[in-house]
């Protein structure tokens, strides 16, 4: 009767197991799938978000364009047309060519693009893993 019992109770904790292997599994695919549901939301948001910024770009870009106009009417008041066109466009050019200039600047700070701190990171660990696997096998 007692070998009888232990196969009962056996039974029982491979049936316990079982279900625990089945509840965990549909957790994690419930879990995956709100996770997934979430995602489309956020990125749907996203990107209309992404968009109302692009549009709002695009009309700061014409109200800076109105603003130079602005700027150049005021100056022909006091001078030529031409002259005042031609320094509002210098003043502009002169502005694009310093943007240039610390644009190139931090984008040669910015190379080569392989993440070099990472790459030292892994490379430590990986020597220290090596390190303990030799010591583990020399023990």
């Amino acid at each position: 009767m007692t070998h009888t019992d232990a196969r009962t109770e056996q039974a029982s904790t491979a049936e316990l197991v079982s279900r625990l292997s089945e509840q965990v599994t549909t957790l994690v695919r419930d879990e995956l799938a709100l996770a997934r549901i979430e995602m489309v939301e956020k990125g749907k948001k996203a990107g209309k978000g992404a968009g109302l910024l692009g549009g709002a770009g695009v009309i700061a870009t014409y109200g800076l364009g109105a603003l130079f106009v602005t700027i150049g009417a005021a100056l022909a008041l006091v001078m030529p047309v031409w002259a005042a066109a031609l320094i509002v466009t210098v003043v502009l050019f002169a502005g694009a060519g310093i943007a240039a200039l610390i644009g190139k600047k931090e984008v040669q700070q910015a190379v080569p693009p392989a993440p070099e701190q990472a790459m030292e990171s892994g490379r430590r660990d990986v020597d220290a893993l090596m390190t303990a696997a030799r010591h583990g096998r020399h023990s």
